[in-house]
């Protein structure tokens, strides 16, 4: 059971730019894996190998490519692949940076997970069920509706306005319950003749006047459903606050305003107050401790006593270290994560069990820039994760995943876990 070939190439993600793709031989199996790529992006996080330059806007990847039919190939013929650290050791052993900023995240994400495809097909059995966990239930999906931020050109400045479904007992309800949400605000957005399109992950892209206006069209969304907000459905918010962070303060570029710290806190706590938000994605800058502190302190539970997941993305960036660091200090309550942010499956597989360990909420990720690849699925599953987020329920890179979530459900009759 060893690798006897190992090809990269490069392919196209949902943004129409290049990225990586590594195949592996494996005996009679062939297996592929693809990495994503972000837009907000932690400054602690593994880096893409990019060729710079004029050529496809700087972010061709004919260096990363070579990095893989070369070097990595060498590294790894005769490696075997049910030894998912072993491998994951030859990457480290090549590229020991922190950011991966020798070979390239995009290159050893790729690798990685393609080792991790390899095993399984070998050992006979799906990635979830190789990844050794045995979970009891299937995560419930959290699901982008209306698109901001980075994500649809800073229409508005929060990145992910998303529902999370919490009365559905199955993915398949779940996933209905989730598309009529989204076809009730898009009948709610015509309502007003403010259709824009889709933003990155699928959304719909937003033509309102304010936050405040896309959270009542999410809740708007929800009742045209015939569901009820808060029971049925609740909102999830990706605030990425890095992206509006200058020192201490926030600025809302859509609303020309500069908040202080306490300022952007409150305002955050008014809108937990008046719309069912049951979870808050970096709700503070990367740097800005106090402020992810005093949003775990203030926010993470609600006025009806239920749990809030105040989730650590750009801050702890799918690091174990930096996952443990966080809950000593009370930053956060939940990870997310995302195996290209640390580089190879086996070091977010560590973040996993951090997270595990302080007691946290884990939510398993897909980027902005996605592909056909149905890997997160799998991990999602495999990891036990408490939330799978993939982008919307629209466009093809992001229902491969949802798709292949359907048929691991149907495969384990899993439900899924209990609403927080």
């Amino acid at each position: 059971m060893r690798i006897t070939e190992v090809r990269g190439r490069r392919v196209w993600d949902s943004r129409g730019r290049p990225t990586v793709e590594v195949e592996l031989t494996c005996q009679q199996h062939v297996v592929r894996a693809i990495a994503p790529a972000g837009a907000s992006r932690g400054s602690a996080e593994a880096r893409d190998r990019r060729d710079g330059g004029s050529r496809l806007g700087g972010w061709d990847v004919t260096e990363a490519v070579a990095a893989v039919n070369t070097e990595v190939r060498d590294a790894l013929l005769g490696v075997d692949p049910t030894d998912q650290a072993g491998a994951d050791a030859v990457l480290d052993h090549l590229d020991p940076t922190p950011t991966r900023s020798r070979l390239g995240g995009n290159v050893t994400t790729a690798t990685s997970l393609a080792v991790l495809h390899a095993g399984a097909a070998l050992s006979g059995v799906p990635v979830w069920t190789y990844l050794g966990r045995q979970p009891s239930a299937l995560p419930r999906p959290e699901v982008q509706i209306i698109g901001g931020g980075a994500h649809a050109a800073g229409t508005v400045d929060v990145q992910d306005f998303m529902v999370v479904p919490l009365s559905a007992q199955t993915m398949e309800q779940a996933l209905v319950d989730v598309a009529e949400v989204y076809l009730g605000v898009g009948t709610a957005l015509r309502a007003r003749g403010r259709v824009n399109g889709v933003a990155d992950e699928g959304g719909h892209w937003p033509h309102v006047d304010s936050h405040e206006q896309a959270l009542e069209l999410l809740v708007e969304g929800i009742e045209r459903a015939g569901l009820v907000p808060g029971d049925d459905v609740a909102i999830s918010l990706d605030l990425a606050a890095s992206e509006l962070a200058e020192g201490t303060d926030y600025v809302l570029a859509s609303e020309s305003r500069r908040l202080s710290r306490a300022d952007w806190l409150d305002r955050l706590g008014d809108w937990c107050s008046a719309f069912p938000i049951v979870a808050l994605e970096d709700p503070a800058g990367e740097f800005d401790h106090d402020g992810l502190r005093t949003a775990t302190e203030r926010l993470a539970t609600g006025v009806d006593g239920r749990r809030r997941l105040i989730i650590g993305d750009d801050s702890v960036v799918t690091s174990a270290a930096r996952i443990t660091e966080a809950a000593a200090a009370h930053r956060c309550n939940a990870a997310l994560i995302k195996v290209n942010q640390a580089g190879t499956v086996t070091a977010a597989q560590q973040a996993v069990d951090a997270a595990r360990a302080a007691h946290w909420g884990v939510v398993v990720s897909a980027r902005s820039g996605e592909t056909e690849d149905v890997s997160v699925a799998h991990l999602a599953v495999g990891w036990c994760a408490d939330l799978v987020k993939v982008g919307s329920i629209t466009r093809g890179e992001r229902t491969a995943k949802w798709n292949e979530l359907l048929r691991i459900a149907e495969a384990t009759g899993l439900g899924l876990t209990p609403p927080f």
